[in-house]
C-alpha cells in the first residue's frame, strides 16, 4: 500500500525535522506512529498527504511515486483525520460528512445517503445529529464525526493525527475500540499518530517509534515491548509497563 524510501525533511539547511527513514505499511495494516511532542510524526504524516513535501527521498503509493499523482484527486482520496477535527461550523454534520463525495459530484440525495451510511457506522443516529451544527455536538461526538467524514471518502487509506488526544479516557477508549472494528469490518489501511503509549499498544498491527526524526524501531507489540532496539524504546516503555505491574501488584493487595 505505502513505502517511504529514504524519506527526510528539512525546513531549514542541516536542520532536519526528519531524518532518513524508510518503512513500509501493509495493505489493511494498522501502523501506530509513537512519539513525543517534536518527534516529527505529524510532519511524516503530512508527507504522506503531500501538505508537505520531503527534502529527499521517495514515498511509494499504491505502487506510484507520490509526486506522480495530481494533488486535489490524491488528497480527497485519502482520509485525513484531524486532533482539532476541523469540522465546517456553517455546516450540519451530514454535510460535513459529505464533503468529499459533494465535491466529487455526488447529488444532494447521494450525499444524503452516504451521511446516514457512515454516521450510523460511527454510532451516531442520522436523524438525530444529521441535521445539528458541530458545536451543539460534545468532543467525542465531533470526533465521530471527523471519522465518518474520513470514512465518507471511502479511500483505501486513513490517516490519523492523535485524533483521541484531546478527549477524556473513557470517551477514548470507546473510540478506540470502534476504531478497530471499523478496521475489520471494513478492511481500510490506516497510518495512526500518537503520543500514548497505552494507545498504541491498544490500537497497532504494528508500532514505529519516532525520537527527534529519527526512526527508532518498526515492530510488533511484543517485540517493541520484548525485544527493544535501541535504549530509548526501552526506557520509553519500561516506565509506563513497571507502573501497571506496581498497580496491579497494590490492587491485589487491597
Amino acid at each position: 500500500m505505502l513505502q517511504l524510501q529514504s524519506v527526510t525533511k528539512s525546513f531549514l539547511a542541516d536542520n532536519y525535522a526528519l531524518h532518513p527513514i524508510s518503512l513500509e505499511v501493509a495493505d489493511n495494516e494498522l501502523l501506530v506512529i509513537l512519539g513525543s511532542s517534536g518527534s516529527g510524526k505529524s510532519t511524516l504524516l503530512k508527507l504522506i498527504n503531500r501538505l508537505l513535501l520531503p527534502s529527499s527521498g521517495k514515498i511509494i503509493y499504491k505502487q506510484r511515486d507520490l509526486s506522480s499523482y495530481e494533488l486535489v484527486p490524491l488528497r480527497r482520496s485519502i482520509g485525513y483525520v484531524f486532533q482539532n477535527i476541523g469540522l465546517l461550523p456553517h455546516q450540519s454534520v451530514a454535510e460535513n460528512v459529505s464533503t468529499v463525495p459533494h465535491l466529487q459530484g455526488a447529488t444532494t440525495q447521494e450525499c444524503e445517503k452516504i451521511a446516514e451510511k457512515y454516521l450510523a457506522m460511527v454510532n451516531l443516529d442520522p436523524d438525530e445529529y444529521g441535521h445539528r451544527r458541530p458545536d451543539e455536538l460534545s468532543g467525542g461526538q465531533q470526533q465521530r464525526v471527523g471519522v465518518a467524514r474520513a470514512l465518507a471518502t471511502e479511500a483505501d487509506l486513513l490517516l490519523m493525527d492523535e485524533p483521541f488526544g484531546a478527549l477524556d479516557s473513557i470517551t477514548r477508549d470507546q473510540l478506540q475500540q470502534e476504531l478497530l472494528k471499523l478496521k475489520q469490518q471494513l478492511g481500510k489501511t490506516i497510518v495512526f499518530v500518537t503520543h500514548d503509549i497505552f494507545e498504541a499498544l491498544t490500537l497497532a498491527d504494528r508500532i514505529a517509534v519516532l525520537h527527534q526524526g529519527q526512526l527508532h524501531q518498526v515492530g510488533s507489540k511484543h517485540d517493541i515491548v520484548n525485544q527493544p532496539a535501541t535504549d530509548f524504546v526501552r526506557d520509553l516503555f519500561n516506565k509506563p509497563l513497571q507502573q501497571l505491574t506496581s498497580l496491579s501488584i497494590h490492587t491485589d493487595d487491597h
